[in-house]
């Protein structure tokens, strides 16, 4: 059976990224795993679980976004979406769409949407009420 494992966006600060994946992760229990080869990091709970990193580009090229991509957040409740996307815009993200439900209400997709600091676009959400 195949599952998603991990997910990498670039950086063209690493420094700066760093910071702001520390505070942002770390604000929802996914901390700092390892240092990656390029000057990144890797974030996560753990080997065997997903993990994400921010890293530079391999190819030694800038690192730009990805049109029509999209990393998504899950979060134990709304109230941990609110905060989440909060924090998000407090380090420097921009909004992409504030906190609500989406969809159908008896799916109970509540979600909210930012860009990280080099225009990456993120998902937090939570589903079930």
């Amino acid at each position: 059976m195949a599952m998603f494992g991990y997910a990498l966006v670039g950086s063209n600060d690493l420094d700066k990224a760093k910071a702001f994946y520390d505070a942002l992760l770390g604000s929802a229990g996914m901390p700092t795993m390892f240092e990656h080869s390029s000057g990144g990091r890797v974030y996560g709970n753990g080997m065997g679980q997903p993990f994400f990193a921010v890293v530079a580009p391999f190819d030694g090229k800038p690192a730009t976004v990805g049109n029509g991509s999209m990393l998504s957040l899950s979060l134990d409740s709304p109230s941990a979406v609110d905060a989440f996307h909060a924090l998000a815009l407090s380090l420097g993200g921009a909004d992409e769409g504030q906190p609500g439900l989406r969809g159908a209400a008896e799916y109970g997709f509540y979600a909210a949407y930012f860009r990280d600091l080099d225009g990456n676009k993120f998902c937090a959400f939570h589903t079930g009420g």
